[in-house]
């Protein structure tokens, strides 16, 4: 979508007065004076989320000990908020499974996948995914003496033949932003046989997702961006029902046993989901995931794209307004419904500028070498957090503000 005249202040506060999403804001805990646009990195606080853990653990486990396991549910909490999540991602309650972290579910996923197509050999990715997702293909493909071969997506299809075991993608491109047609993709590889291995960070909870719809095999995705369940949430993972029973994971661990309670020596996996658990559930963190994904089950998800496009598109026409002549260069997709819920544009001087913004109360990211990214979380980020978002970097702009040598020193972290 597109402006088709270019909002004044008044006008973008009037596009907040008439959002349904808009009390929303308040069930989140930001700090005041503050524009986070950094939440498609980490999410904000949910304000039930510190009673909740604090209920964790002075109730459940302070008081009631062991017995939590039953009493407070503590066993089924990885199926529990698994079911939460799966309406987001367009898939039934029985094919997702809170567990581990994105990069553990990707290993756990790609070593199932190869296993099962032992006459292929090949993951096929595209170059410049998220690195982690590479890394561990990597090391999954070393693991059992397959490869890792990686095309611009523009030519991955044609790419796919019989050597393909899995396609591993992310949906959302975590620096671009640009969304690939899950359907499409999943589809040609099909046709030759693979199967195809949906990374999810960037889309859950803000685009639309309909994995079932799509006839997808194997997804993965974080707690800790838009689902916001903190730093470090634990992970979730999708496995089609139609695959559930053939596919192992390689980490058979207890909890992934088809009746852990039996203690039996010889290892026996779980007939559903179940059997792509491995060790025991991080509690206290499924808690702080279960509040943030709850909050979702009180809006329209079509409200929620619908604001989330609405918010980028702002973004992008301010820009081009107000910093055109800046020499910022779009790398996100002009189309709404081509990218995710962030926009990011290169600059030679990206990382200075996004150090100068943060000075200034507006909190985004960089992302080597040269983009600026900022992310518009739906629940809780307001068309004003845009305006002045822009408002502040133009005058960053107009006044050299990001010619300082503090903003030049790259941290570990940024």
């Amino acid at each position: 979508m597109r402006f088709q005249t270019l909002p004044d202040l008044a006008a973008v506060r009037a596009l907040d007065s008439a959002d349904p999403l808009a009390t929303m804001r308040d069930r989140f805990s930001l700090p005041e004076g503050i524009v986070y646009l950094d939440g498609n990195s980490l999410g904000a606080l949910p304000r039930t989320t510190a009673e909740r853990i604090a209920d964790v653990v002075t109730n459940e486990w302070g008081r009631d000990l062991i017995g939590s396991w039953n009493s407070a549910d503590w066993i089924g909490a990885a199926r529990r908020v698994g079911a939460r999540i799966a309406p987001l991602i367009g898939a039934m309650a029985s094919e997702v499974l809170v567990a581990d972290s994105t990069s553990v579910n990707l290993y756990k996923l790609l070593i199932a996948a190869l296993k099962a197509s032992p006459d292929r050999d090949t993951i096929l990715s595209e170059p410049g995914n998220f690195p982690t997702d590479l890394y561990v293909a990597d090391g999954a493909a070393w693991s059992v003496g397959a490869k890792v071969r990686t095309l611009p997506v523009d030519g991955l299809i044609a790419a796919i033949d019989d050597g393909v075991a899995v396609v591993m993608l992310t949906h959302v491109h975590y620096k671009t932003g640009a969304m690939l047609d899950m359907a499409a993709i999943t589809a040609a590889a099909h046709a030759k046989g693979a199967l195809v291995l949906w990374d999810l960070s960037h889309s859950v909870g803000a685009v639309p997702v309909d994995l079932d719809g799509c006839n997808a095999d194997l997804a993965v995705g974080c707690g800790y961006k838009y689902l916001n369940g903190g730093p470090g949430a634990p992970a979730f993972l999708y496995v089609a029902e139609r695959h559930q029973a053939r596919l192992r994971s390689p980490l058979s661990g207890w909890m992934g046993h088809a009746t852990p309670f039996a203690f039996e020596d010889g290892y026996a996996p779980a007939g559903d989901i179940g059997r792509f658990l491995c060790g025991t559930p991080p509690i206290i963190g499924l808690a702080a995931l279960e509040e943030g994904v709850k909050l979702f089950e009180e809006v329209s998800f079509e409200a929620l794209v619908a604001k989330s496009r609405s918010l980028s598109s702002l973004f992008v026409d301010l820009m081009e307004a107000r910093c055109g002549a800046d020499g910022f260069t779009l790398i996100s997709p002009r189309d709404a419904t081509a990218r995710g819920s962030h926009v990011s544009y290169a600059h030679p001087e990206a990382h200075a500028i996004c150090q100068a913004l943060i000075a200034r109360g507006v909190i985004g990211d960089f992302r080597a070498p040269d983009a600026l990214r900022l992310g518009f979380t739906p629940l809780y980020t307001s068309h004003e957090d845009i305006w002045r978002a822009v408002d502040i970097l133009a005058q960053v702009m107009r006044e050299r503000l990001w010619d300082d040598p503090r903003y030049r020193e790259r941290a570990a972290v940024t």
